[in-house]
């Protein structure tokens, strides 16, 4: 056998081999960096009091911060840096921290790269008119026999074409509330179902953030996540149309004020060519889905091709449509409703949420490296003995994470960073926790009153999440659906 003659520094076999169990570079003779000096690896496991105290402690700061209107990246940092005090004070050296930190933001680089890319893309199929033509299409689904149903169908299509619940509750939302009102139809049923449909496609676009988030967290791939959704999310919205149109029976006899509607589809037809062929890319995107082509070079794809659509069919230039993916799209009709829906995309409007997830992240990896979150996770999983408790100890925890902190994103990372290892140990396929945290955590927090999602609503439709959330059925329903798998197995895959 050759011998191994190469330097020693950077050499990936030799740096395996001084990994101990705990996934920490075992001392060595001290020759290696005489730059660390004394700093070695002798970190210890937290006991479950110490875990819990930093989690608790890393977590208010956090809270603290959101309630303070500090935004959310500033106290996910501050938390990281409390979490990097306390593994100080379990022994742990820099090095280990930063590898730690390192390590927690590695994983998220695929959902980065993936977001900046729907980013682009959101901006040019609106340039393009795909966007425009499906918002265009579901306002024609409304009937006045239907209302409710038809309200919660549109905001589905109108979302899932976006990706955004807030553009479909600020534009749509608002103009079915007037249509709603005219009806007769209480207002807090029409904002539940306008509610329930915004979040479907928050929850099942590829565009959405939480979409490529929540697989990030759990180690799935986008497209496996977003097939593994519809086993929940499918039939709860058939479900949920179901109810709607039962309840609705009874406001059949009023006639729509179609007023606002054919304003918004007057506005449309005059600033873009709606038609079909402005679905082509859309449908492009959903054949390489289905191919399961790998996520990155499927959404490059079809931002190139999306451009060069838009060129073809929309007559933009090559400037616009470099600033659309760049900037996002610009509206401007004079129509404010129409303006709200499309004015948004860009690479640039996605470096927020690319922050968000580098510092969630780099606090999650330090948790991680420390051993924190492993001993409350293991605690957890001492009383946990069948899949069925995993899955509701994952609502549980979005839920509880949504409540304390109010923040949709955060009830998604944070169970998922810690529930991760545990599906893992147990052969359940990642796909499945990513699905359980949007079941839960995307879903859930539009229902809190205090909610970013639930004060937003409240700001826009004037209704508040105690009077609208029964009504939510679908936000309801997944989760039901995702308990039901879970103590029953169907749908619960293993990893091979």
């Amino acid at each position: 056998m050759e011998k191994h003659r190469h330097s020693h520094r950077g050499c990936l076999s030799c740096f395996s081999r001084e990994l101990d169990r705990g996934g920490r570079r075992r001392p060595t003779d001290g020759r290696e960096d005489g730059r660390m000096g004394k700093e070695k690896g002798e970190g210890r496991k937290p006991e479950f009091w110490e875990a819990l105290l930093a989690l608790a402690v890393s977590f208010a700061i956090v809270v603290i911060g959101i309630r303070l209107r500090a935004g959310m990246s500033a106290p996910l940092v501050a938390g990281a840096f409390v979490a990097g005090l306390f593994g100080k004070y379990l022994g742990y050296t820099w090095r280990e921290l930063q590898e730690g930190m390192f390590d927690g933001i590695r994983g998220s680089l695929p959902a980065v790269v993936i977001l900046m890319l729907v980013g682009m893309m959101v901006g040019v199929w609106i340039l393009g008119g795909a966007v425009p033509t499906m918002v265009y299409y579901g306002l024609k689904l409304l009937t006045p026999g239907m209302f409710l149903a038809a309200a919660c169908l549109l905001c589905c299509v109108v979302s899932t074409a976006t990706g955004t619940s807030f553009g479909t509750i600020g534009t749509v939302g608002l103009a079915l509330m007037g249509i709603g009102e005219g009806l007769g139809i209480p207002l807090h049923m029409v904002a539940g179902a306008i509610v329930a449909g915004a979040y479907f496609g928050d929850k099942m676009s590829p565009l959405s953030d939480t979409t490529n988030v929540a697989p990030a967290m759990a180690g799935a791939e986008l497209f496996e996540h977003i097939g593994s959704m519809m086993y929940t999310t499918i039939p709860a919205l058939v479900l949920s149309l179901t109810m709607y149109g039962f309840i609705g029976m009874r406001f059949g006899a009023g006639e729509v004020r179609r007023e606002a509607v054919e304003t918004i589809l007057t506005t449309l037809t005059k600033t873009f060519n709606i038609g079909p062929l402005a679905l082509v890319p859309p449908a492009l995107v959903i054949v390489m889905s289905a191919k399961r082509l790998p996520a990155i070079p499927a959404l490059s794809t079809g931002v190139a091709f999306s451009g060069a659509w838009a060129m073809l069919t929309q007559g933009a230039d090559l400037t616009s449509v470099v600033r659309s993916m760049m900037d996002g799209y610009l509206s401007k009709t004079g129509v404010a409703g129409v303006d709200r829906l499309l004015t948004r995309g860009g690479l640039n409007a996605m470096m927020g949420t690319v922050a968000l997830i580098l510092a969630a992240t780099a606090m999650g990896g330090i948790l991680e490296r420390t051993g924190v979150l492993s001993t409350v996770i293991d605690a957890v999983l001492r009383k946990i003995r069948s899949t069925g408790s995993l899955i509701l100890s994952v609502v549980v925890s979005c839920y509880l994470v949504a409540l304390v902190s109010g923040n949709q994103m955060l009830a998604i990372i944070l169970p998922g960073r810690a529930f991760k290892e545990a599906f893992a140990e147990r052969g359940i396929h990642p796909r499945v926790l990513s699905r359980t945290l949007e079941d839960a955590g995307t879903l859930g927090a539009p229902l809190i009153p205090w909610s970013t999602a639930g004060l937003y609503v409240y700001g826009m439709l004037k209704v508040s999440a105690a009077a609208y959330a029964p009504y939510a059925f679908l936000n309801w329903i997944v989760p039901i659906f995702a308990l039901v798998y879970g103590y029953t197995g169907f749908a619960i895959w293993r990893k091979r």
